[in-house]
């Protein structure tokens, strides 16, 4: 996938990586969300960032829960969403301690999104980069979104559009009036719990 402007370096993604997983063994322990103190990371850590966490379990989703906008430092965001997507994401069950040693963690940090130039939804299919754009389909006060990962499932406009607006809770063929799509690119990583439980601290 493309990088953000970010360009976090191999340190920094074992880091927020690290993260994640404190936060859902924090969880897991019974205790409250974790909050890391950005004055202990790396300029890019504090810096504001938006990310999503996804949660895999043997191949299969598990959780996912994300932020659009930059709203607090990039490793406060990374925990956060890491603790959600393993406990608060309603499509799931909160995550079991039995389930950790099949877990894969994702981090996708988000680029600021930009709005698509489209007047209809042909125009929008048309400006589209498949396995390049997340997209963001906003609707009135619905909202979706969909990682550039998802191309892999829906490698076709017309399929990714109409998946898209089904999640914002529109019907796959509404193309109302007002509706807008914005795009943004992710910098994207990935390890094994088991793998992360055998590296070496990173350095802060």
């Amino acid at each position: 996938m493309p990088s953000t402007e970010r360009a976090l370096d191999a340190a920094a993604r074992a880091l927020l990586l690290r993260v994640a997983l404190q936060a859902i063994d924090h969880g897991l322990a019974g205790g409250a969300r974790l909050d890391p103190d950005p004055a202990h990371y790396p300029p890019p850590l504090r810096a504001e960032g938006a990310c999503f966490v996804t949660l895999e379990h043997a191949g299969a989703l598990r959780g996912c829960v994300g932020s659009l906008e930059p709203r607090r430092a990039l490793v406060r965001d990374v925990a956060a969403n890491a603790h959600a997507a393993a406990f608060a994401d309603p499509r799931f069950a909160p995550l079991d301690g039995a389930e950790l040693d099949g877990l894969h963690l994702e981090i996708s940090v988000l680029s600021p999104p930009i709005a698509i130039d489209c007047a209809d939804e042909a125009g929008c299919r048309a400006a589209l980069r498949p396995g390049v754009d997340g997209v963001v389909l906003r609707a009135g006060r619905r909202r979706a979104t969909f990682l550039p990962a998802v191309w892999a499932q829906l490698p076709e406009p017309a399929a990714f559009l109409a998946a898209l607006r089904l999640k914002a809770g529109l019907g796959a063929d509404d193309w109302p009036p007002g509706l807008r799509l914005e795009r943004y690119t992710t910098e994207h990583f990935g390890a094994t719990v088991a793998a992360l439980r055998k590296a070496p601290d990173p350095p802060c």
